[in-house]
Parts: structure tokens; sequence; C-alpha cells
């Protein structure tokens, strides 16, 4: 009797946690649509409910307020990114294996670069939410703080060294591909976003061969 108790009090949590789950699944999505239809300052918690067909308690339990929204938001978006680019780079690996070839760090760099950039157009709701400058307080430390350590990945990822030539080689590499993505973010079109994405991998290659010893 026990362990059917048991296994009943573990699917009630199980059943509880995918409920917690779906109710801030809902809230989000509200909160992107009201976000990046009205901009941060413009938009109300009383209408990202009102989309949830949620309730400002809710709401609050899940998040805290409007401010937590927005950065669970822009975290979910940086994840994304951070996966992409992750699944990228293990399949550039895996591919130059395959061929018993050595890895090309630059190259490992560039695929992961067009992870990122795909993910710009895809959610480029979201990229021009995050861009324009309409966000809660301390926002921007948060940004540069990220910023600073994908530069740090960066680095990592294509071997660079210490020096300051390596790290302005570094720096100006990952400037170049979040400059893209704005790009992209703003076009009109998928064929447009593409073409911004070559003109970034060319000069990704151009300037990494030239500076990253790979």
């Amino acid at each position: 009797m026990a362990r059917k108790a048991g296994n009943a009090a573990s699917g009630g949590n199980a059943w509880q946690w995918s409920r917690t789950a779906e109710t801030r699944r809902v809230l989000l999505n509200a909160a992107r649509e009201v976000f990046c239809e009205q901009g941060f300052a413009e938009a109300s918690v009383a209408a990202v409910v009102e989309r949830a067909d949620s309730s400002v308690g809710s709401l609050y339990h899940h998040f805290g307020g409007k401010t937590e929204l927005f950065l669970a938001l822009w975290e979910e978006h940086q994840a994304a990114h951070e996966q992409n680019a992750v699944t990228a780079v293990a399949a550039a690996r895996a591919k130059a294996k395959a061929k018993d070839e050595d890895e090309d760090a630059l190259e490992l760099f560039i695929a992961g670069a067009r992870a990122f950039l795909e993910g710009s157009w895809e959610r480029r709701d979201l990229a021009r939410l995050f861009m324009d400058g309409d966000a809660p307080p301390g926002f921007e430390l948060v940004r540069r703080t990220r910023s600073r350590e994908w530069v740090r990945q960066n680095g990592v990822l294509l071997g660079a060294g210490i020096d300051s030539v390596g790290r302005l080689t570094v720096a100006v590499l990952t400037t170049i591909i979040g400059e893209a993505g704005r790009e992209i973010a703003t076009s009109s079109s998928k064929r447009q976003a593409n073409k911004i994405t070559e003109a970034a991998i060319v000069l990704i290659r151009r300037l990494g061969s030239t500076s990253i010893d790979t």
C-alpha cells in the first residue's frame, strides 16, 4: 500500500510540475507577443495576463513581475542561441572526424556563427525587442556581461592566444556576428537575411584566417 501511495504522490507531483511548466510557457508566450507589439515600457502586466487568459496573481507567482518576464525571455533567447551554436559546432566536429580530417577552429567558429545568425532570423521579433533600448533598468549591464562571456567562449573555441592581438581579433569576430544578427533581425526577407549571413562569413573567414592560428 505504501508503494502505491508513493507512486500516486509521484504521479501527482509530475502532473503539478507539468501544469506549472505549461502555465509559465503560456505567460512567456503572451509576454513575447505583448512586448514585441508594444515595447517593454508601454506593455502592462494586465495586457500580458489578458493575452495569456491567466491572472495577475499567477504571473507574480511564477515570475515576480514584468521585469522578470522580460529577463526570462532574454535568457531563453540566449539559451537558444547557445544551444544552436553548440549543436552546429558538434556536427562540424563529427563531420571532420568522419572524414578523418583535423579540426579547423575557424570553420568550427563559422559553423556556430551560422547557427547564431539563423536563430537571429527565426526569432527576429525577440532580437528586435532586445536591441531597441526599451528595457528594464539594469538590462544593459546584463547584456554587457553576457557579451563578455560570449567573447571568452569564442576565444576558447578559436584557440586564440592571450596576447592583445588575439583578444582583439576574437572581439572583432564576435562583433561581426552580433552586428550581422542585428541586420538580419531587421531584414525584410529570408533572402536578404541569407545575403547578410554570407557577407558576415566572408568577413570572418578573411579576418580569422590571417589573425588566428588555426
